[in-house]
């Protein structure tokens, strides 16, 4: 469906694409990764024409419909989310608004404007229902649900929403368009952890096929058939998911290894020959020709890659047992609370994760306990001998862009042990050579987390506490912190929407609710399975309660109760669905029947009321499914 021949791109001296070729079908679900600077972002504005190449060709496949989300996108309007959503289909909402501009000032009409606005409107309802207009809007409302969007924010204006809420808002219209083939640019960036399950479900069961740059690992690997490697110019397809790619790549590297050595015992071997024929006359020309052979042999190129890192914590003071202890804190803002009633204690060692939809206040949590903002009610304290650093969300906030790598690193240090970490703690992070020489202000998103953590780690605390420290690193560098905070000694408290990140480090998890705060066991894959098994393992708060007034015949009852109560739930919503199909139908029909009787008859006006009875009856179903659909949801 899009074939690359031979592409080729250069940035000034540098080479970003050297003669690539692929070909993907429609249905081909394509992780694309490689070292920050490969071109990935650049191959997707190639591929949606808003980049051009110096060499190549490329091909789709006729009528082949391709969408495009770019990492960022600055959205202007001030439309509701709703209408902005389906203004996606700009020529059909134009349409609608029309619509509804006629209906609200028809009986304001004079007879004879009143004849052909009628006519008008039979025509734009005929339009809307060929083109499926209200599954559009059922549609629509479906994924802004699952974006994180309540059913109240619909009428809301997007001019007030934040960066990231827009971003989804682009995102849902970028899903409706139902294009046969995706190009997505780090579409996660702007989701919490709840969201992206539901956008993973969404796209694990797309029947169309996309080309997708994400820095989540469980994304990668629960979703793509195929991974796509940009490396040094070059690219390769790889069959799989990111965990089986990794995997090949390893089993490739050990084998270009052992073939490395083999050849530099070869090289070795024949220089020796080389080398004792020179020393006779006779065989002179005989080494100079072998020697001539040896230098067209293509040498076999071995990557420095980085192997693990090893951290060093040997300056780090033991606090007590427990660490903090937290309750009935809450905090609201304009008389709303964000959060009341949260109540829980850290001990030694633990990493905890506070998982949270957005807007919960999951950073406000955090800036409480770092005591950058007070609470309105409860308390906290810390243990013993406890020292405290913070990681903030917004670097820009705490990096001085005048100084080095070098010299913000060390700004944070206080002590010679420390100042004599920073080399080997930056090279950790990536940073080697000239690049702890760069100033803050040119480094990328990514490169400023990395220097804000190496301070982190520096200040030889026994309590970290971060705010998403994933954001804007690459698979690598991810892989880096991963491994520096499985290392460290501490406690953390932290905040993450990466879900490799969760599960490979949170020894527990913190759910923040408005109405308290609910503590789990395990990683995030034990939470999902605890919260989908809260019938029978409580929440660990509380899991040693009884509940008073029912005995366990009575619980049985209940159970089955609730059960019988979802499955009757669930039947509403399908019989609602076909009275919906039943009623757009019979819309339908009606409105063809305006042209077998002159406006201004008995029949002309019996057909229009019927038609609004109709309507009326769609509008009806329609928000009774969508308030069943949220309630089965939630």
């Amino acid at each position: 469906m899009i074939k690359a021949e031979n592409l080729c791109l250069n940035f000034g001296q540098q080479i970003i694409f050297d003669h690539i070729s692929f070909n993907f079908s429609s249905e081909d679900k394509i992780g694309l990764v490689g070292r920050n600077g490969s071109g990935k972002s650049t191959l997707l504005k190639i591929l949606s024409k808003k980049q051009i190449i110096d060499e190549g060709k490329i091909t789709t496949a006729s009528r082949t419909k391709i969408a495009y989300l770019p990492q960022e996108v600055v959205l202007v309007s001030n439309k509701s989310i709703l209408d902005e959503t389906l203004n996606s289909f700009e020529e059909l909402f134009t349409l609608k608004e029309e619509l509804d501009e006629l209906e609200n000032r028809i009986e304001n009409l004079k007879e004879d404007e009143k004849g052909h606005a009628i006519e008008r409107m039979a025509f734009i309802q005929s339009e809307l229902f060929n083109n499926d207009f209200d599954r559009l809007v059922v549609d629509a409302k479906k994924i802004l649900i699952g974006l994180g969007f309540k059913q109240e924010d619909f009428t809301k204006s997007v001019e007030h929403l934040s960066g990231g809420f827009k971003m989804r808002v682009v995102l849902a219209k970028l899903l409706l368009q139902n294009a046969d083939f995706y190009l997505f640019d780090e579409p996660t960036n702007h989701l919490d952890i709840v969201t992206k399950d539901w956008f993973l479900y969404f796209l694990k069961n797309a029947k169309f096929g996309f080309l997708l740059v994400c820095h989540d690992k469980y994304f990668l690997d629960n979703i793509c058939d195929y991974i796509y490697e940009l490396d040094r110019g070059k690219g390769r397809i790889f069959q799989g998911n990111y965990s089986q790619f990794l995997q090949q790549k390893e089993g490739e590297k050990a084998a270009l290894e052992v073939a490395f050595e083999q050849q530099q015992r070869d090289i070795k071997k024949k220089m020796e020959t080389i080398n004792r024929f020179r020393a006779k006359a006779s065989k002179a020309s005989m080494a100079q020709s072998m020697l001539r052979s040896l230098e067209k042999v293509e040498r076999i190129q071995i990557g420095t890659e980085q192997g693990k890192i090893k951290l060093n914590f040997q300056d780090f003071v033991k606090p007590g047992k427990v660490v903090l202890k937290a309750e009935n804190l809450s905090k609201k803002y304009n008389d709303h609370y964000i959060f009341k009633n949260v109540s829980f204690e850290l001990l030694r060692d633990e990493k905890a994760a506070i998982v949270a939809a957005n807007g919960v206040g999951k950073t406000t949590l955090l800036n409480l306990i770092s005591q950058k903002l007070k609470s309105d009610s409860g308390s906290f304290e810390f243990g013993h001998n406890v020292k405290f650093v913070t990681f903030e969300q917004d670097q820009e906030k705490v990096l001085d862009k005048k100084n080095t790598v070098l010299e913000e690193c060390e700004k944070a240090t206080k002590t010679s042990q420390q100042r004599a970490k920073i080399r080997s703690m930056l090279g950790a992070f990536l940073f080697s050579g000239d690049d702890v020489y760069k100033k803050i202000a040119v480094l990328s998103g990514g490169e400023k987390n990395r220097v804000a953590m190496v301070k982190v780690l520096l200040q030889d605390a026994n309590f970290l506490i971060l705010d998403e420290p994933t954001n804007h690193l690459d698979l690598e560098s991810k892989d880096n912190l991963l491994q520096a905070l499985q290392q460290y000694p501490g406690t953390v408290l932290f905040v993450s929407h990466d879900r490799n990140f969760l599960d490979n480090l949170a020894t527990k998890i913190l759910e923040l609710t408005p109405d308290g705060l609910f503590g789990y066991s395990g990683n995030y894959e034990d939470y999902l399975y605890q919260k989908e098994h809260q019938s029978k393992d409580k929440v660990i708060k509380e899991s040693n309660l009884q509940v008073k007034g029912f005995s366990k015949k009575e619980d049985h009852k209940k159970d089955f109760s609730e059960t019988k109560d979802l499955k009757s739930k669930q039947h509403k919503l399908l019989n609602l669905e076909k009275k919906i199909a039943s009623l757009e139908k019979e819309k339908a029909e009606t409105v063809q029947l305006f042209e077998k009787f002159p406006y201004g008859t008995r029949e002309f006006d019996s057909v229009t009321a019927k038609l609004q009875e109709i309507e009326k009856q769609l509008l009806q179903q329609l928000e009774m499914w969508q308030k069943l659909f949220e309630e089965l949801n939630n």
